[in-house]
């Protein structure tokens, strides 16, 4: 590890990763660290099929298309009754390759975009974790970092990029983190095997299946080898208050989803619980002088449309493009480096607006396809993540009424 660098990446997951050989293919020299062993685990596993397109720039699509990922051609919807939704099928939209993407395990997904970095000149160390980052007045100047040997380095860097995940060390230590209170969420998971899966091409799908109270949806995500990584999410206060312990709450839950319980018939649990907070929030800053947040560092939004990682990736790779124009011409400034973040957040405004109308009981987004058919085309552009268009948002000039009235129809019942 040398004392000085151009750029310091930390963290090791799909932001990071992607700035991480951005800069280093570039020229700059490059350290990307990561606090845990590469390979780790993290949850995260189903990706949207815009990733085509980050993967493509970061040159790891030839490797993902040889890869023993579950392809993953379609999402589908089952209410709490079990009645399942024809399934969203990305080529009848869209009938290109990149319509189809991927299931991924992610510590073998992670692992890549690590080697990758390393490949084109990064210098890439895990087992090391981020002590501080330094600042002289509002400009980052650099990191401590503590090695696997427990030794401790000061190196300083023109560029710190931070992809700490949902620890977003700079966010915290500059207090720039903004929890949105509708969207406090708790995730509790585990791992089947033989869980039924559909025929042919459904077979991959991501499928979210509805509770019969609408209080909490699971997640149903086929990943290789037979296994399948199956989640409950519902608010936080709802799981945590008085209800035991996160096997007992998720069996529970089961119970009220008929439509996972027809798919775990003849399944076997493989592993035990797992649980994490999944609050969505975004940071009030996205860069500063020398510094600029990627990934969960910078927001995170609710999983129920896995848009997790593809944002990670695009993020990591429009920061990484900015650093590396900002360092050819000597500008390491808060406009040049967190430049890219309005447009970024414009686009992704749709995917929020769409998991708020998701969570809204009142209102049925089939039932609102049947009266506006013509907005199905948009809905699918949403669900793959194709959302930095003008346009892009264009579904919800007929949907925000209909939500509006049917959120005042249900008040009005109950009065």
């Amino acid at each position: 590890m040398d004392k000085q660098y151009d750029v310091v990446v930390v963290g090791a997951g799909p932001a990071g990763g992607s700035a991480a050989t951005i800069v280093a293919e570039a020229g700059c020299k490059t350290l990307l660290i990561e606090r845990e062993a590469v390979p780790r685990y993290h949850i995260g596993e189903s990706l949207m099929p815009e990733v085509y397109w980050p993967l493509g720039r970061l040159g790891m699509l030839e490797r993902m298309k040889h890869s023993s990922y579950v392809v993953k051609s379609s999402v589908q919807f089952v209410t709490g009754n079990g009645k399942e939704s024809d399934p969203f099928f990305f080529r009848e939209h869209d009938d290109r390759e990149c319509s189809s993407t991927w299931q991924v395990e992610r510590s073998k997904f992670d692992q890549m975009l690590f080697e990758r970095a390393a490949e084109v000149g990064a210098e890439c160390l895990d087992r090391t974790r981020l002590l501080d980052v330094r600042f002289e007045g509002d400009r980052a100047t650099g990191v401590q970092v503590r090695d696997a040997d427990g030794n401790v380095h000061e190196i300083e860097a023109k560029v710190v990029i931070d992809a700490t995940g949902q620890q977003s060390f700079i966010a915290n230590k500059l207090k720039l983190k903004e929890v949105n209170p509708e969207l406090k969420k708790l995730a509790i998971w585990t791992y089947f095997e033989n869980a039924k899966r559909d025929p042919g091409e459904n077979e991959g799908a991501t499928i979210i299946l509805q509770t019969q109270h609408k209080n909490s949806w699971f997640w149903f995500i086929p990943l290789s080898n037979g296994r399948t990584s199956i989640g409950c999410v519902a608010d936080r206060d709802y799981l945590v208050r008085g209800r035991g312990k996160p096997e007992q709450v998720y069996q529970e839950e089961l119970a009220m989803c008929p439509g996972l319980q027809a798919r775990l018939k003849d399944a076997r649990q493989i592993e035990g619980y797992r649980t994490t907070k999944e609050f969505s929030y975004w940071t009030r800053r996205h860069a500063g002088d020398g510094w600029v947040l990627v990934g969960d560092a910078f927001g995170f939004i609710d999983p129920v449309y896995s848009s997790g990682v593809y944002f990670a990736l695009e993020m990591g790779i429009r920061a990484g493009e900015a650093v590396v124009e900002g360092l050819a011409k000597g500008d390491t400034s808060e406009a040049q480096l967190g430049g890219w973040a309005e447009s970024f957040k414009a686009g992704t405004l749709w995917l929020r607006k769409l998991v708020n109308v998701f969570y809204t009981k009142e209102f049925s987004i089939g039932h609102f396809l049947k009266e506006h058919p013509q907005h199905r085309s948009n809905l699918t552009d949403l669900l793959i993540g194709r959302i930095f268009y003008e346009g892009a948002g264009n579904i919800f000039e007929d949907l925000d009424p209909e939500l509006e009235k049917a959120v005042a129809e249900k008040k009005m019942q109950k009065t």
